[in-house]
């Protein structure tokens, strides 16, 4: 197979679950990248409906201590050591992506191409999606591992109340993110066969 830089970073990504907090760049600099690569994600009708809350340190913890607390109400106590062994594991990385979107966008692309208003809510998942791997592939080629988790809707009221969030915003990711504290497993692929149909 021939050398691809894009598909080389894409290999990097992989999920991480033994985050710590040491980044090999700084702050800002890990802030400007997760903003370049949101920035430059694709969106329908070039909406750029995805929006991001970049939390570190302290703020990120203070996200998974309310998924912690919402989950605590619907856990049974039994069972809840595993599942905050899990949220604590998130929230030993350097910090967490919020990944939204923005519902003002989406209405108001429906309210101005109506033939096509069915489809703005499926494109703005779309969106998101792109965000969040390019967010995901441009953190592993720099050598920060990552994760994508999915606690909403259990957060969503608490984080909005917490950092002062439009109501027109609706999370659809998590994405702790921090050191890679721990190698990775083999991947393993589907036969070609199964996944691909290639014609002419």
């Amino acid at each position: 197979m021939s050398s691809n830089p894009f598909l080389e970073a894409s290999r990097r990504r992989r999920s991480q679950y033994s985050l710590g907090r040491t980044l090999p760049m700084s702050q800002q600099a890990t802030t400007e990248l997760i903003q370049e690569a949101v920035r430059l994600s694709p969106s329908s009708f070039n909406s750029q409906s995805s929006r991001a809350v970049i939390l570190f340190g302290d703020q990120s913890q203070t996200f998974w201590d309310i998924v912690k607390d919402a989950l605590r109400a619907i856990v049974p106590a039994d069972g809840f050591a595993a599942t905050e062994a899990k949220i604590d594991s998130f929230a030993a990385g350097a910090g967490t992506v919020l990944f939204y979107e923005d519902q003002d966008v989406v209405r108001g692309l429906q309210q101005q191409f109506p033939l096509y208003a069915d489809n703005f809510p499926v494109w703005s998942e779309h969106a998101s999606a792109m965000a969040q791997f390019s967010v995901w592939t441009a953190l592993a080629n720099a050598g920060i591992g990552a994760s994508l988790q999915h606690y909403n809707p259990l957060p969503d009221a608490a984080a909005a109340a917490q950092w002062s969030l439009p109501a027109s915003w609706t999370l659809r990711a998590q994405m702790p993110f921090g050191s890679n504290e721990a190698p990775f497993g083999d991947k393993a692929f589907i036969d070609d066969a199964v996944r691909f149909r290639v014609h002419g």
